[in-house]
């Protein structure tokens, strides 16, 4: 039982920090490019105004 605690302690605390992590960057991955997408749509605009 004392092994299971410990592992869950050792390898729990990494595996949860790390899929925080992922989860906060992809929504942020989903943000830029998001933008950068609308940014190449108005430069596509200009540049057919032009």
């Amino acid at each position: 039982m004392e092994q299971w605690i410990s592992l869950v302690g050792n390898v729990g605390f990494p595996i949860v920090v790390a899929f925080y992590l992922l989860i906060r960057f992809e929504r942020k991955i989903d943000n830029l490019t998001e933008a950068i997408n609308k940014m190449a749509d108005i430069i596509g605009e200009n540049k057919d105004s032009k």
